[in-house]
């Protein structure tokens, strides 16, 4: 306990103490099914809510993307849904919107959302009940309609209200999670603002919508402390911007005023706290900085249009964020490290590039903040930034790729770029929560191929073997002591006793980038433990040279390999060669599923020197 909250808090602390005892005060905080009235007397449905009034950019897809577009269309039409960008799944045209399709467990949606349990064995991972909640698949109708000149408003509609039915307020899982909610209000304005002319949208039907947007409203001000505190990341960033939104959006529901203003304000800290000073990102992973990149672009595109903008710090950080992400991206397939925890979320798909592709993203930010394309004769990563342009006056100077070696100290990232390769290096020092035990992992692509990788997420309610292989060291390519982790492991999302940066630099010469890095980490072990790590990038050819030295007896140097990479390695310690082991490893590059593979490690004293050649 001492430990849990020396890292994380006393007030975060105490806040899930407080709300574990105010929990039976939930039911009447949080309404059940509260009557419905009419909210759709005065509306002027000409006002939009995201889009501009013209609904649609003003583009057409080649035919290639068309037929891409035009499959994904077809497979939703038909009761798929693509499950965190990846996966296809059939749930027919009937699916009740309750039942698990990973695990066939059906939740109960007459219970309180407080009586649901999120994270249990028996249920499986709630995220697949979620995930078409989202309703992000709504977008790609959308697009097909728009750029196959079809109507499926009918189907559209049909499927909110078939949500409506089946979730009553503040009922079952689906109202869990105030992000969850969240995102499903603004998918269902991007369809509302597209179809508001359709037939389909009746008044009856739009009431229905209406008054479960205005609980959702309700029961994201009222729940707001928990993202803020107890959780703190994504989340707290997505609900504050819902709320910010809402008086634009819904400037009928006189509440909006009042949740608008402290939504903007909790917005704006949430942004200026969570987006670190060089750019990078207080949760440690690539694909929630793309999240908050979204998130960005949706609340300053929007807020510009209705000349309410945020204020500069916003866009200073949203810029930083873009830079650091552009610089860590390789152009041959717009791919990042899969680094950190990775669920499979892209919130809003306004394109069809694949879900590890982050140019769409980056460009429509990029556009937002400089009014400039990054990659303008590219439709198909061009589309986002036109169904929600800029209207902002900001005159920021373009991005430009960076070769040489750069640092980012605080969130403690370290990059080499050069015309054959690309390294990123982790040393951190954590001041927010950390979610991989991952301190020193060396993370190298050549030619957009992911050479030394890092394992991925998996899953976030799995069986313990595979939740601690890939949340642990052993998945990274740095040093562990036996099957031990950096950090000790404790329910969910904690860890105890965090691994933290000493030192960190990055000097080039002539020859070669020099990486040097000291953490402190298994502290639960011992108290004064170690690990120094040196890593050599030859500029001439792909050749690294990783030096490890640790306090500490029975460790291993960890080694994941891409697909198809096979590196020569020579590996001493002490003046004496050591022989690699190989180990059954998994490697998850998108969420909820893995591979298996066959990694290796170097069994070693207190130092080790291995060189790799590609």
């Amino acid at each position: 306990m001492l430990n849990l909250v020396n890292n994380m808090g006393a007030r975060y602390v105490f806040f899930r103490v407080y709300f574990q005892l105010t929990r039976k005060k939930h039911k009447s905080v949080f309404p059940l099914n509260p009557p419905m009235i009419d909210r759709v007397a005065g509306i002027d449905m000409s006002r939009p809510f995201l889009l501009e009034k013209t609904g649609a950019p003003a583009f057409q897809l080649e035919k290639a993307d068309k037929e891409t577009l035009a499959f994904k269309a077809e497979q939703i039409l038909s009761g798929n849904i693509l499950f965190f960008n990846h996966e296809w799944k059939n749930l027919g045209l009937d699916y009740d919107w309750i039942t698990n399709p990973d695990s066939g467990f059906r939740y109960d949606s007459t219970k309180h959302w407080s009586e649901i349990q999120d994270f249990n064995p028996t249920s499986g991972d709630i995220k697949y009940v979620w995930e078409k909640s989202r309703f992000a698949y709504l977008l790609t109708i959308m697009r097909y309609d728009f750029h196959f000149g079809q109507d499926h408003s009918k189907f559209v509609f049909e499927e909110i209200e078939s949500w409506i039915n089946a979730n009553p307020v503040n009922q079952g899982p689906n109202w869990k999670c105030s992000q969850e909610i969240s995102l499903r209000i603004f998918n269902w304005c991007f369809v509302l603002d597209y179809y508001r002319n359709s037939p389909e949208l009746t008044p009856e039907r739009f009431n229905r919508i209406l008054h479960v947007i205005y609980w959702s409203l309700d029961h994201v001000y009222k729940n707001i402390n928990f993202s803020r505190i107890a959780v703190r990341n994504n989340h707290a960033i997505t609900e504050t911007l819902f709320l910010a939104l809402s008086e634009l959006m819904f400037p009928f529901f006189p509440e909006t005023k009042k949740w608008a203003a402290d939504g903007r304000k909790w917005f704006e800290q949430e942004v200026d706290y969570q987006v670190y000073d060089d750019g990078t990102y207080l949760q440690f992973s690539m694909n929630y900085h793309r999240v908050v990149i979204q998130l960005l672009s949706l609340g300053i595109s929007v807020s510009a249009r209705a000349q309410k903008p945020f204020s500069e710090k916003v866009s200073e950080k949203a810029y930083k964020s873009l830079d650091f992400l552009y610089q860590c991206l390789q152009e041959e397939n717009g791919m990042l490290p899969n680094y950190g925890n990775n669920d499979g979320a892209l919130f809003f798909p306004l394109s069809d590039q694949d879900y590890r592709d982050y140019r769409p993203q980056l460009n429509h930010l990029h556009h937002i903040l400089t009014g400039r394309h990054i990659y303008a004769d590219q439709a198909e990563i061009t589309e986002d930034a036109l169904w929600l342009p800029s209207s902002s006056t900001s005159t920021m100077e373009a991005v430009s790729k960076k070769y040489g070696a750069l640092s980012y100290p605080v969130g403690g990232f370290y990059l080499y770029r050069n015309e054959k390769s690309f390294t990123m290096i982790r040393c951190g020092k954590y001041k927010d929560r950390p979610h991989q035990a991952d301190n020193l992992h060396l993370d190298v692509w050549i030619g957009g191929e992911n050479v030394l990788r890092d394992s991925g997420t998996y899953k976030y309610n799995t069986d313990k073997i595979y939740s601690d292989y890939f949340t642990g060291t052993v998945s990274h390519n740095t040093v562990s002591i036996g099957d031990q982790s950096q950090m000790l492991k404790g329910g969910r999302f904690i860890w105890y006793y965090w691994s933290q940066a000493l030192d960190g630099t990055m000097k080039e010469n002539e020859n070669e980038v020099i990486f040097e890095g000291r953490i402190s980490c298994f502290r639960y072990i011992r108290r004064n433990i170690q690990h120094r790590r040196t890593v050599r990038i030859s500029k001439q050819d792909l050749h690294w040279t990783v030096e490890d030295t640790i306090n500490a007896d029975g460790a291993s140097q960890n080694w994941h390999f891409g697909k198809g990479a096979k590196p020569e390695m020579k590996s001493e310690s002490n003046g004496s060669v050591i022989q690699p082991t190989t180990f059954p490893s998994y490697d998850s590059s998108y969420y909820g599923t893995k591979t298996g593979e066959e990694s290796l490690y170097f069994e070693f004293g207190q130092e080790i020197k291995t060189e790799i050649q590609f």
